[in-house]
Parts: structure tokens; C-alpha cells; sequence
């Protein structure tokens, strides 16, 4: 078994702003339990970074965005993977199991627009973006007059895609949002009943090769239960 409390670890990410957030915040939060460890961030593009002209449902599911990053683990190049819960899977592939869940962030969706102030407000013909199928189911059965369309990208290329018009209003999750300081671009806290949320949103889960121990001890501390149980 590797040496505990670890000497170095390497963390893979995707590299948008919010996924090196994420890793950023994991790392640091690492760095509070073993301030002599040397923790190292490994930027990759996945294909679902790479593939912005379809829908995931029609280029192989969520799990384009973690194939890139389990490579880099199984290669030895990376020791964990700090995802967005609801990002994943629901079968983690053979070799790699989830160490810990981290505490949840507002789970909500958030209603973007900068010309309505509400979900309710849009006119009839009005088109709302979503990369989401649930969400846009939800909206479909809800507002029938609306007209919803997909919506591909990182966080930040989505807002960019509001604001140059090709919108009028976008969905995203909250949680994103906070965590990226943009919290001010929230028009409406969207009501559960209204869009329900993923069960893994606003949750970062952690993933390691299967097997590693010292990467589950070092993690230990950094899993939320209530979070956990949440988002099963």
C-alpha cells in the first residue's frame, strides 16, 4: 500500500473555469488536512467538451465527460477526479470506485435572462436553452407555448450564447453559478416542482482507481453523509 498521509497528489479535471474551481476547491481543502502534501492539478479536454453540436443522449451520455480523466488514473498519470455529481454515470466503469461525496451546494436550477424576470414571464415563441432532457421535459409539459432548444458548452459559453440573443432565457443550476460567483446573473430560483433537480446536483463526488486505500483515508474526511444520501 502507497505511504499515509500521501506525499503528493495529482487531481485530473476538465479544464473549464467551474471544473478547475472544482478541483481548485478539493485541492485546497486537501491541503487543510496534510499541508505537506504536494497536490498537483492536471488539466484534460473531454469529448463532451469537444462534441457542442449535438445533444449528449446522441453521442454516447454523460459519460463523456469522465472517460479522458479515468484514462489519465488508470495510466498512473492522476490519483482522483473531482466531478460534478450529476455528471456521471449512474455504473462507474470496472477500476474505479467513488472515495467520498462533499457537501451540497443549493441544488436548485436557475432561470438566466436578461429580459424576463421569471420562468412564467416568457411570451409565447420565447426560446429557452437547456442541455438538460429533464429540464426540458419539464418545461415542455409546463409551458407548451415556450419553445426549448439545446444548449451545449461550459458554463461560461452558455451565458455568452444569452447574451449575444441567441436566447431569450437559459437554464442552468445554481450551484455553478454560486460557486463561480455569478450568483447575480439568477433571475429566478426555480421551485422544485417547476424543474426538478438532478438527484447529484450541486454535489462534487470524488473518484479514484479501485483499490487505492491511501486515496480513500486521505478522502475519508472530506465525505459528507447527508450529502451522500441525498444524491443516492
Amino acid at each position: 500500500m502507497k505511504e499515509f498521509p500521501p506525499s503528493s497528489i495529482v487531481i485530473v479535471s476538465r479544464e473549464s473555469r467551474l471544473a478547475m474551481w472544482q478541483a481548485e476547491y478539493v485541492r485546497d481543502r486537501l491541503l487543510e488536512l496534510y499541508p505537506q502534501c504536494s497536490i498537483e492539478i492536471l488539466g484534460t479536454t473531454t469529448r463532451g467538451d469537444q462534441i457542442l453540436d449535438r445533444t449528449l443522449s446522441k453521442v454516447g451520455g454523460k459519460g463523456l465527460f469522465v472517460k479522458e480523466l479515468e484514462v489519465a488514473m488508470a495510466e498512473g498519470r492522476a490519483d482522483l477526479a473531482v466531478h460534478c455529481l450529476k455528471d456521471m454515470p449512474m455504473d462507474l466503469p470496472e477500476g474505479f470506485e467513488l472515495a467520498a461525496v462533499l457537501e451540497r451546494e443549493d441544488p436548485r436550477d436557475a432561470f438566466v435572462s436578461n429580459q424576463y424576470a421569471a420562468l412564467s414571464e416568457l411570451p409565447a415563441g420565447a426560446v429557452v436553452g437547456t442541455s438538460s432532457l429533464r429540464r426540458q421535459a419539464m418545461i415542455a409539459a409546463r409551458y407548451p407555448h415556450l419553445v426549448v432548444k439545446p444548449l451545449r458548452g461550459n458554463l461560461d459559453t452558455r451565458l455568452g450564447k444569452l447574451d449575444r440573443g441567441d436566447y431569450a432565457a437559459i437554464i442552468l443550476a445554481v450551484a455553478g453559478l454560486n460557486r463561480l460567483g455569478l450568483k447575480s446573473r439568477i433571475r429566478e430560483w426555480l421551485a422544485p416542482e417547476v424543474s426538478l433537480p438532478s438527484p447529484g446536483q450541486g454535489t462534487l463526488a470524488i473518484e479514484i482507481p479501485e483499490g487505492r486505500e491511501d486515496m480513500r483515508r486521505a478522502l475519508a474526511p472530506l465525505h459528507d453523509a447527508v450529502a451522500a444520501a441525498a444524491s443516492a
